[in-house]
């Protein structure tokens, strides 16, 4: 029989960048790496900050007794009084350490939150476009996940969200700035969606959670402040990563934060802390920790990221595509110049250019882009977008 039916189904629909990526080492072999151009992996390829690599050398040259040693599952006291530090500064929220439970990355804190929050059949609120992640992280949990159309400009569209909240809703999945389309969320929209959620919760007598999923939040363009969501609605739980602003996505840190205003505060991060216990993480990288803890403030060169996108845009814009600018995290999403975006994809990859489609996040008909590489890769990629416009159109 082999492995699950339900696993063999997923890994059907497993995830299109993967396949991508994958893609992209084949064809490497096959045309040299000078002449491959890869667009499609959200893999930073900008080097961790000096003090990221001046505090691991600190602690590799004097460790303390028993750092490699277990802690407890929330993590260490320091590092997450040190987490809640930073972000009651930012928010001006009462954030203190016992909010906060060190993580195995974003994606180790959702997958501990939807556990702690669903039983089986719950429904999951998914705003398009999506990680496609996301929608595996809720089968793992016996979640259902609901999938919410967007508008203009990739804003949530309020009227679908209203119309998909149910009785069974536990959750909504939020992510601004935006993979894949690096759009922000502005105040505005996050009041009119904690609106939404918070009649829905009165008409039904439930509870339903904001979990605010982070972890291109300091990569903002434009001068542009975040607006953070738990400022919009209390029962928000926060979920974020290092991996993009300090460049860590292998090291695998970054922590869950339930708002303190919260009622239920207690209680929530007990089930989050048994769930990170549970579902095997047991606890964050005590190494990581320990170096992240005096880096909440520090973070990569944003100006870098903003200068590839605008070239990356003026480019595409020349060339004839429909492209919103993103207003943060370093992903583009224009349209595609035909329906079927798999055709542009196909030509794109004959041209060298490696990009993922669009229906991989749920929105057919476009394409993403990821900037987060060498100069050398947009430079070389712009012939092949305009050729493959030329071409289809």
């Amino acid at each position: 029989m082999g492995i699950a039916d339900s696993v063999r189904r997923q890994m059907e629909q497993s995830s299109w960048i993967r396949r991508m990526f994958e893609a992209g080492i084949e064809l490497r072999k096959e045309r040299g790496a000078e002449n491959v151009f890869d667009l499609s992996l959200g893999n930073p390829v900008m080097e961790p900050p000096m003090e990221f690599r001046s505090a691991l050398q600190r602690l590799a040259n004097g460790p303390a007794a028993g750092m490699h040693r277990y802690m407890p599952n929330a993590g260490y006291d320091e590092t997450r009084a040190a987490a809640a530090a930073a972000l009651r500064d930012e928010t001006h929220i009462s954030y203190e350490a016992r909010h906060i439970m060190m993580t195995v990355g974003a994606g180790g804190a959702i997958n501990c939150v939807l556990h702690a929050l669903c039983d089986p059949g719950d429904e999951v609120l998914i705003l398009k476009p999506y990680f496609a992640e996301y929608l595996f992280y809720c089968y793992n949990h016996s979640a259902t996940p609901v999938i919410v159309d967007c508008g203009e400009r990739f804003r949530p569209d309020l009227t679908d969200l209203a119309s998909k909240v149910t009785a069974r809703t536990r959750a909504l999945l939020l992510n601004s700035p935006n993979n894949p389309s690096g759009a922000v969320y502005d105040a505005d929209v996050l009041t009119a969606i904690a609106d939404v959620l918070t009649r829905a919760s009165e008409r039904y007598g439930t509870q339903i959670y904001l979990v605010s999923d982070e972890p291109y939040r300091r990569i903002l363009f434009d001068g542009l402040t975040y607006p953070f969501p738990q400022l919009a609605y209390t029962r928000t739980i926060t979920v974020t990563s290092h991996s993009k602003d300090l460049a860590l996505p292998g090291e695998r840190i970054g922590y869950a934060a339930v708002h303190p205003d919260l009622p239920e505060a207690g209680e929530l991060m007990d089930a989050l802390i048994f769930s990170n216990r549970v579902l095997g993480f047991v606890n964050a990288p005590g190494l990581m920790q320990r170096v992240v803890r005096d880096l909440q403030r520090t973070g990569i060169d944003v100006g870098v990221y903003e200068r590839k996108r605008d070239f990356l845009y003026r480019g595409l814009v020349g060339a004839g595509y429909d492209v919103v600018k993103p207003a943060g995290a370093f992903y583009m999403f224009p349209r595609s110049p035909v329906d079927d975006e798999l055709r542009l994809v196909d030509t794109l990859f004959s041209e060298g250019v490696l990009v993922v489609p669009g229906r991989g996040f749920g929105l057919p008909g476009y394409f993403r882009i990821s900037f987060c590489v060498d100069d050398r890769d947009l430079e070389g990629a712009m012939p092949g977008f305009r050729r493959a416009i030329a071409a289809l159109r």
